[in-house]
């Protein structure tokens, strides 16, 4: 299975650190953004408390260049989204929940669209959000 995800947005709907914790709490998986996180600015490894356990992901956030060129699937329904948070986990469930939540509520709170480069396929927000929540059970 693939690691990595990207989430496509507009540039004015990138959400600040309160916005993205508030679409968080909404899912109700005690997932905490690190106060580090923020927008279109963060590079790296984002920290993340779930559950009161050490989690978090790597993010970057980049503009979108030619990726709907090299991705089918992703073309049509692109739009006018010109950043790109590209989003990557480990093995490690707790990175998983932490990424797919964040993925979840930047489609289902900021309009992104979530897109697997691998398999180059559209994933929306309640198949995120069910992924997040079965791993956070398997916890």
């Amino acid at each position: 299975m693939a690691r990595a995800r990207t989430a496509y947005l507009n540039r004015a709907d990138v959400p600040d650190r309160a916005a993205l914790q508030a679409a968080l709490d909404a899912f109700k998986l005690k997932l905490v953004l690190d106060d580090g996180y923020v927008p279109l600015e963060t590079s790296g490894y984002l920290p993340c408390t779930l559950h009161g356990e050490d989690a978090g992901f790597t993010l970057r956030f980049r503009d979108v260049g030619e990726d709907g060129g090299k991705y089918p699937a992703l073309a049509p329904v692109l739009g006018a989204r010109d950043v790109a948070a590209d989003i990557k986990w480990t093995g490690d469930i707790r990175e998983e929940v932490s990424a797919m939540a964040v993925l979840a509520a930047l489609a289902g709170a900021f309009g992104a669209v979530v897109h697997d480069p691998e398999k180059d396929a559209l994933i929306e927000a309640k198949k995120l959000l069910s992924r997040a929540k079965e791993g956070a059970e398997e916890l």
